[in-house]
């Protein structure tokens, strides 16, 4: 990996944009190797948490448009779809991060601009310093997000907020931000608070975490009464799950729980 980099240790794993002499400006070969370690991580059932951040100045400045338009028939292949997943290789890029069953948490300072705030929403939590500097550039050039963007933008924001960010390419700071909701926290060391909020999940179950990811994201597309079910069949599973067992006895005996690896996901979901 050239321009992606991940170490994972205690079960955390910390991914890092690597092109800091360019603002991490996204390229295709980014894009392509974002997808490649979201994969790996995600077939990794001793994992436990994820966090994303940038190197060097900022976070991301969004897609590096002079490099990516060098070579016309790589963007028009990046454009099309896979048929079995639904997403191209810009989307797939950020949605391979929502498909993880571990808290994926994003640390945000300095740019944090279109492809870059895509990726942020992407995660599950994003910790950001006050002064970081957000916009959904794409209005600037007379497009719009498309690397699953919009979708995730109005999840997150609600349609009205999502709509205004979306056409006027607004920049904002860190604390408006989070005033609007696209930041979970503030924080001047984002890096060290998003892996300390990943620490403090190391004591819950792995197995309920990702049942709670599973579930929330899944709530928002789906009817109440497939919500239920899905609580149902969720819950059932995880009361029979042995890491829920470790959970209960440590709890009575006030120690750390050891956990085994997350239990196999529940089919059918995404």
């Amino acid at each position: 990996m050239k321009y992606v980099t991940v170490e994972v240790e205690n079960g955390i794993a910390q991914v890092r944009l690597n092109r800091p002499d360019k603002l991490n400006a996204l390229t295709l070969d980014t894009l392509h190797e974002l997808i490649a370690v979201a994969r790996r991580l995600r077939r990794d059932r001793t994992l436990r948490a994820v966090v994303i951040a940038g190197e060097g100045d900022s976070f991301s400045s969004g897609l590096d448009i002079v490099a990516t338009m060098r070579k016309p028939a790589r963007i028009v292949r990046a454009f099309l779809p896979n048929p079995f997943l639904g997403t191209n290789t810009f989307q797939e890029a950020c949605w391979a991060w929502r498909r993880i069953e571990v808290p994926v948490i994003a640390a945000i300072h300095g740019h944090c601009y279109g492809g870059g705030i895509q990726i942020a929403l992407a995660a599950d939590f994003r910790y950001a310093t006050p002064d970081s500097k957000w916009s959904v550039l794409e209005a600037k050039w007379g497009i719009i997000p498309d690397m699953t963007g919009i979708r995730s933008l109005t999840e997150v924001v609600g349609v009205d907020v999502a709509k205004k960010l979306t056409m006027t390419a607004e920049r904002i700071d860190g604390t408006e931000a989070q005033r609007l909701g696209l930041v979970t926290e503030l924080s001047d060391d984002p890096v060290k608070a998003a892996t300390a909020f990943a620490e403090s999940l190391l004591t819950r179950s792995p197995d309920a975490l990702a049942a709670a990811k599973r579930l929330i994201d899944g709530a928002l597309t789906s009817s109440a009464r497939r919500t239920f079910g899905r609580e149902r069949r969720e819950q059932i599973r995880l009361l029979a799950l042995p890491n829920t067992g470790i959970l209960r006895r440590a709890v009575v005996k006030k120690s750390e729980p050891e956990f085994r690896p997350r239990a196999r996901k529940m089919r059918p979901w995404h």
